[in-house]
């Protein structure tokens, strides 16, 4: 079999859907199968998932920490959808300046950028796959 490229698209919340549970255990059997991620785009109430303050109780899994340490892991860039991010107060040190906030919060390795990121993974990749809340 032929190995494929694939972007991730995430647009349910950790603690309150399945979605990045489901993505992140799909990511690792892509990866165990030979295939490669190009991108991890967040959108909607999926870039919850790149808050470095989210901070579950210890007996639940650290769901934003675990994509950031598969993330590094794998080189895999990781993009934040720039107007859910700041819909929700995720913020990069670039958007802290802008709008002179007294602060940020976006979990490395994520970035914030537009849906452009999202496009080229559409013409980039052969597969996307959407993970999406159960809202």
């Amino acid at each position: 079999m032929t190995p494929l490229s694939y972007t991730l698209v995430i647009t349910g919340a950790p603690w309150s859907s399945q979605a990045p549970q489901s993505a992140l255990a799909f990511a690792r059997e892509l990866l165990v199968a030979g295939h490669r991620i190009d991108r991890v785009f967040l959108y909607g109430e999926g870039v919850l998932l790149a808050s470095a303050l989210a901070t579950p109780p210890s007996d639940e899994v650290n769901w934003p920490k675990q994509w950031a340490g598969f993330l590094a892991d794998n080189a895999i860039p990781a993009t934040v959808c720039i107007a859910s991010a700041l819909r929700r107060g995720i913020i990069d040190d670039t958007e802290q300046a802008r709008y002179e906030l007294p602060g940020n919060n976006l979990l490395e390795p994520f970035g914030i950028a537009g849906l452009g990121e999202w496009v080229e993974g559409n013409v980039k990749s052969d597969r996307v796959i959407y993970f999406h809340g159960s809202n």
